[in-house]
């Protein structure tokens, strides 16, 4: 997967911590959102695109064109923060032919349904079975909040 260099579920996609702390920490020169609800809603993406920081491009795109895009090298040269809502998204990614083995988990909002398995971090069965089925799959997957956190393993937690 030329070009990406990071992984993040984080249900707030891009905001303050994504925009600033990660995207400097990482070098990021894109956030690439990847959610086919928000790719095809033209508010929400200007909403997303007004967070991120205005010397980093922005892709908000359906889960389908992502997969497509990466397959075909269009980010060769570029360093890529990619950002997902869900774990679901992940296992969708990796079914159109995406080799993940690396992500990162930073905020799952507490919902009606889920259960807490770290202080930013609230799952519900669908997503738990998804992060079951990505570690399964040997994919590393951490819950840090900001760079410098200490890294805590998900397959420890949950």
């Amino acid at each position: 997967m030329e070009g990406i260099i990071h992984i993040r579920i984080d249900d707030r996609l891009i905001h303050g911590q994504v925009a600033t702390q990660w995207t400097n920490e990482l070098g990021a020169t894109r956030i690439m959102v990847i959610n086919d609800e928000i790719a095809k809603n033209d508010v929400q993406k200007t909403v997303l695109r007004m967070a991120a920081p205005p010397n980093v491009a922005t892709s908000i795109i359906s889960k389908e064109t992502a997969a497509t895009n990466i397959k075909s090298n269009k980010y060769r040269g570029q360093k890529v923060l990619i950002v997902v809502k869900s774990p679901v998204d992940l296992v969708d990614l990796i079914n159109l032919g995406l080799p993940i083995k690396k992500v990162n988990v930073g905020n799952m909002s507490v919902r009606e349904g889920t259960r807490h398995v770290r202080p930013t971090v609230s799952i519900n069965p669908q997503e738990e079975q998804a992060f079951r089925q990505l570690i399964d799959q040997d994919v590393e997957i951490t819950t840090i909040m900001v760079p410098g956190d200490n890294t805590i393993y998900l397959k420890d937690v949950i």
